[in-house]
């Protein structure tokens, strides 16, 4: 069992930067797929960026170029930068960790999540 905790949101204006980290206790990610999802308020949960078990990125289409995902398996933490941020960013940010060797894509398939961190970007 894993357990995650993120940190690092905020209230920030339209240009700005902020960096989230994610704390895991309890198991290694190492073997994990690690991702970051969004679920502004009133909307669905969406996949923002992916970090794989081999080092591999993937990003949302409309969000490349200002995010960065990274990870340190030695000290079980996962990151995202973000750049340039917008209004419609504005969300609350959650840390999910898929099962050992496996691949979730999809919310569902994900059994473990944070309790979100809250960004608030204004105009």
């Amino acid at each position: 069992q894993v357990e995650l905790v993120e940190a690092g949101g905020g209230s920030v204006q339209a240009g700005g930067s902020l960096r989230l980290s994610c704390v895991a206790s309890g198991d290694t990610i190492t073997t994990r797929r690690m991702s970051w999802f969004r679920q502004p308020a009133g909307k669905e949960r969406e996949s923002v960026a992916v970090s794989d078990r081999d080092g591999s990125t993937t990003y949302a289409d409309s969000l490349k170029g200002r995010l960065t995902i990274s990870r340190d398996n030695a000290t079980a933490i996962l990151y995202l930068q973000m750049h340039r941020l917008q209004p419609e960013d504005s969300a609350m940010y959650y840390c999910a960790a898929g099962r050992p060797w496996e691949a979730p894509r999809r919310v569902y398939e994900y059994p473990h999540w944070g309790q979100g961190t809250q960004v608030t970007v204004s105009s």
